[in-house]
Protein backbone atom coordinates (compact mmCIF):
# COMPACT_ATOMS: atom_id res chain seq x y z
CA UNK A 1 0.00 0.00 0.00
CA UNK A 2 0.93 3.65 -0.71
CA UNK A 3 1.97 6.15 2.12
CA UNK A 4 -0.25 8.17 1.11
CA UNK A 5 -2.97 6.04 1.50
CA UNK A 6 -1.99 4.82 5.57
CA UNK A 7 -3.52 8.32 7.39
CA UNK A 8 -6.16 8.65 4.86
CA UNK A 9 -9.41 7.92 6.75
CA UNK A 10 -8.32 10.56 9.50
CA UNK A 11 -7.69 12.83 6.79
CA UNK A 12 -11.07 12.59 5.00
CA UNK A 13 -12.46 13.39 8.86
CA UNK A 14 -10.38 16.73 9.22
CA UNK A 15 -11.35 17.52 5.49
CA UNK A 16 -14.93 17.19 6.60
CA UNK A 17 -13.99 19.65 9.35
CA UNK A 18 -12.90 22.05 7.31
CA UNK A 19 -15.84 22.34 4.94
CA UNK A 20 -17.93 22.85 8.14
CA UNK A 21 -15.93 25.58 9.19
CA UNK A 22 -15.72 26.81 5.69
CA UNK A 23 -19.20 26.96 5.57
CA UNK A 24 -20.24 28.04 9.37
CA UNK A 25 -17.39 30.84 8.13
CA UNK A 26 -19.67 32.05 5.36
CA UNK A 27 -22.77 32.04 6.53
CA UNK A 28 -21.26 34.77 9.23
CA UNK A 29 -20.35 36.70 6.12
CA UNK A 30 -23.22 36.96 5.01
CA UNK A 31 -24.86 37.69 8.29
CA UNK A 32 -22.54 40.49 8.58
CA UNK A 33 -23.16 41.49 5.12
CA UNK A 34 -26.90 41.86 5.99
CA UNK A 35 -25.78 43.52 8.64
CA UNK A 36 -23.59 46.13 7.13
CA UNK A 37 -25.96 46.95 4.72
CA UNK A 38 -28.45 48.09 7.39
CA UNK A 39 -26.11 50.47 9.16
CA UNK A 40 -26.88 54.20 8.88
CA UNK A 41 -23.80 56.33 9.34
CA UNK A 42 -24.36 60.11 9.77
CA UNK A 43 -22.09 62.84 7.80
CA UNK A 44 -21.82 66.09 8.40
CA UNK A 45 -19.45 69.31 7.19
CA UNK A 46 -19.77 73.26 7.01
CA UNK A 47 -20.05 72.95 11.18
CA UNK A 48 -23.38 70.95 10.91
CA UNK A 49 -24.67 73.04 7.71
CA UNK A 50 -25.14 70.30 5.77
CA UNK A 51 -26.14 66.60 7.21
CA UNK A 52 -26.59 63.43 5.79
CA UNK A 53 -27.18 59.77 6.84
CA UNK A 54 -25.33 57.24 4.50
CA UNK A 55 -26.48 53.80 4.36
CA UNK A 56 -24.66 50.85 4.57
CA UNK A 57 -25.39 50.26 0.93
CA UNK A 58 -24.28 53.56 -0.02
CA UNK A 59 -27.10 55.57 -0.46
CA UNK A 60 -28.14 58.61 1.39
CA UNK A 61 -30.96 58.33 3.20
CA UNK A 62 -31.31 61.57 4.68
CA UNK A 63 -29.85 64.86 3.44
CA UNK A 64 -30.31 68.06 5.54
CA UNK A 65 -29.38 71.62 4.23
CA UNK A 66 -29.55 74.43 6.48
CA UNK A 67 -30.58 77.76 4.44
CA UNK A 68 -27.82 79.91 5.40
CA UNK A 69 -25.71 78.06 2.42
CA UNK A 70 -28.04 78.02 -0.37
CA UNK A 71 -26.24 80.45 -2.42
CA UNK A 72 -27.74 80.37 -5.96
CA UNK A 73 -24.37 82.79 -6.64
CA UNK A 74 -22.57 80.17 -5.06
CA UNK A 75 -23.64 76.51 -5.79
CA UNK A 76 -20.37 75.27 -6.15
CA UNK A 77 -19.88 75.44 -2.58
CA UNK A 78 -22.98 73.68 -1.77
CA UNK A 79 -21.73 71.10 -4.07
CA UNK A 80 -18.90 70.98 -1.58
CA UNK A 81 -20.03 70.85 1.65
CA UNK A 82 -22.73 67.97 0.76
CA UNK A 83 -19.69 65.71 -1.42
CA UNK A 84 -17.65 66.79 2.28
CA UNK A 85 -20.64 65.49 4.23
CA UNK A 86 -20.74 62.23 2.21
CA UNK A 87 -17.26 61.71 2.37
CA UNK A 88 -17.23 61.67 5.87
CA UNK A 89 -19.90 59.36 6.16
CA UNK A 90 -18.04 56.71 3.79
CA UNK A 91 -14.53 56.87 5.81
CA UNK A 92 -16.63 55.65 8.47
CA UNK A 93 -19.07 53.47 7.11
CA UNK A 94 -15.67 51.88 5.45
CA UNK A 95 -13.87 51.65 8.70
CA UNK A 96 -16.83 49.92 10.46
CA UNK A 97 -17.87 47.51 7.76
CA UNK A 98 -14.07 46.27 7.62
CA UNK A 99 -14.12 45.95 11.79
CA UNK A 100 -17.67 44.18 10.95
CA UNK A 101 -15.52 41.72 8.55
CA UNK A 102 -12.41 41.45 10.52
CA UNK A 103 -14.63 39.67 13.61
CA UNK A 104 -15.87 36.93 11.08
CA UNK A 105 -12.44 36.59 8.86
CA UNK A 106 -9.51 36.99 11.80
CA UNK A 107 -8.47 40.58 9.59
CA UNK A 108 -7.41 37.56 6.51
CA UNK A 109 -8.86 39.82 3.38
CA UNK A 110 -11.60 38.36 1.14
CA UNK A 111 -12.24 38.69 -2.51
CA UNK A 112 -15.01 41.08 -2.15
Amino acid sequence: MAKGFKGMPGGMGNMGNLMAQAQKMQKELENVQIEIKELRIPGSAGGDKVKLVLGGDHKIYNLEIDPEVIDPEDSEMLADLITAAYNQANDELEAKSAEMMNRVTGGVKMPF
